[in-house]
């Protein structure tokens, strides 16, 4: 038997994610993401599927390459428009006991010091169910609204990002001691002054002189996560990830990536088994394979071509509107993401993707594999691309809200949990101790429970 397969939702805080043109399905309710009921109804339904989280994508910008316009994702709804993804965590967190709650945050246009709090209270809210998918940006348009001319190089990003992550777990970690809170009534005293301490940061990017605002939450550092898997992005996730996503359209794109970051964290002295790897997928399914394959065709008539390519020229940087559909795709470096044109170039030479072929591709799903059938042949699939690519689980998108999701719970999980592949319940803690066990604070291995604070006298000296 084969390790125990996980489940993530993939999901956006806006009308249409990873399926662009998806939601002019008529059975889809997409356009429901600014009623908190159409979340609180998803997080019910995932925690009832023991999903280990709902991890919530998030840019800062539009999708503005394609014809160098934002008329395309604006038309189609391509990720705009798009509210704020911490919005939902207490939503979510008050509808249910058990579910994990992965955040997508840009750390290239936020300061530390006032996002170290917005993270501590949302573990608060949630009972130390809160995780950080830490990314760095990759649309131009964000970096102009935030009054930058364009954003910082591809390399240089993961620079900051380095001093950004010191900065939080100095924060988290050792500004406040375990035992700061006393809490004495009848002294008078909240917290003991001796026990808290101001982190002395004196840094390249950033200066922070002072104490973290909030007292310890349950696990201090939110759980890790991250995305990234060109040469720079596996090198960060290998020093920082406790749970990484990989999106590829091949068992060999995914396994390459997989070997690639499991090899970076050996390098690093890091236990690879305490480094969760995530691949995105797409299923569908229903009672029979007729009953699936009709849907799959059903789905596939609302793939918008043009919605498709307004998202993939914002991932990657390159308007596709500047090629024919029938070109084909080589490997372009560029400051966007590296890692979504090279899923459809450099990672598989031995696949020549059109640009026909890509929007097709990504238009239902994203950047992973579709799998179709009744129950039984979607276990047997996802059984084989965890022991072909020695991933961990998947991220699950969606084609329709929430039929998608429900469909996994309703007829996927039960399969998978009559195999012995998927958990019947959950375990008690937070999200880190329901994800690896122990306790709930970082592993005292981890890089971030190694920072030092430097006291005045030491910084004298």
């Amino acid at each position: 038997m084969g390790k125990i397969i996980r489940f993530n939702a993939f999901q956006m805080n806006t009308v249409s994610h990873q399926s662009p043109g998806l939601w002019t399905h008529p059975r889809d309710n997409s356009h429901r993401y600014t009623d908190p009921a159409h979340w609180t109804e998803l997080a019910r339904l995932l925690e009832a599927g023991r999903f280990d989280a709902i991890f919530l994508a998030d840019v800062l910008g539009v999708y503005d390459v394609y014809h160098s316009s934002v008329d395309a994702a604006l038309r189609h709804g391509v990720q705009v428009p798009l509210n704020d993804p911490l919005a939902l965590v207490p939503l979510m967190a008050g509808a249910t006991e058990h579910l994990g709650f992965g955040v997508t945050c840009a750390l290239t246009y936020e300061h530390p010091y006032t996002f170290a709090r917005r993270m501590s209270t949302l573990d608060h809210l949630s009972g130390g169910r809160i995780g950080w998918n830490i990314v760095t940006g990759y649309l131009d348009s964000a970096a102009r609204n935030l009054g930058l001319e364009r954003q910082l190089s591809h390399d240089e990003r993961y620079d900051l990002a380095d001093e950004y992550l010191d900065v939080v777990y100095k924060l988290w970690e050792k500004s406040w001691d375990d035992d700061a809170v006393v809490n004495d009534k009848q002294r008078g005293i909240y917290a003991d002054p001796a026990r808290v301490h101001p982190i002395n940061h004196r840094g390249r990017y950033y200066t922070v002189p002072g104490i973290h605002l909030c007292e310890p939450s349950p696990q201090r550092t939110p759980l890790l996560y991250q995305a990234g898997t060109s040469p720079r992005g596996t090198a960060f996730a290998a020093r920082h990830a406790e749970c990484t996503f990989v999106s590829g359209p091949s068992k060999k794109v995914v396994k390459r990536y997989v070997d690639d970051i499991r090899a970076a964290a050996d390098a690093q002295g890091r236990d690879a088994s305490r480094l969760l790897i995530y691949a995105q997928a797409l299923i569908v399914t229903a009672a029979t394979e007729t009953e699936a394959r009709a849907k799959y065709e059903e789905y596939r008539r609302h793939i918008d071509i043009n919605a498709a390519l307004a998202l993939l020229s914002g991932w990657t940087g390159v308007d596709f509107g500047a090629f024919p559909l029938d070109a084909t795709i080589d490997y372009i470096d560029s400051e966007a993401g590296r890692s979504a044109l090279a899923s459809f170039s450099a990672a598989d030479p031995d696949r020549k993707w059109t640009v026909r072929e890509a929007a097709e591709f990504i238009g239902l799903g994203g950047r992973g594999p579709v799998l179709v059938g009744d129950p039984r042949q979607v276990a047997d699939q996802l059984e084989s691309w965890m022991d072909d690519t020695d991933i961990d689980g998947f991220n699950l998108a969606f084609a329709v809200a929430h039929e998608s999701m429900r469909d996994v719970v309703e007829l996927v999980v039960p399969e998978l949990q009559r195999r012995g592949r998927y958990r019947t319940d959950y375990a008690e803690g937070s999200l880190r101790q329901k994800l690896f066990g122990a306790g709930p604070r970082l592993h005292p291995q981890h890089t971030g429970r190694q920072v030092r604070i430097d006291t005045p006298l030491q910084s004298a000296a």
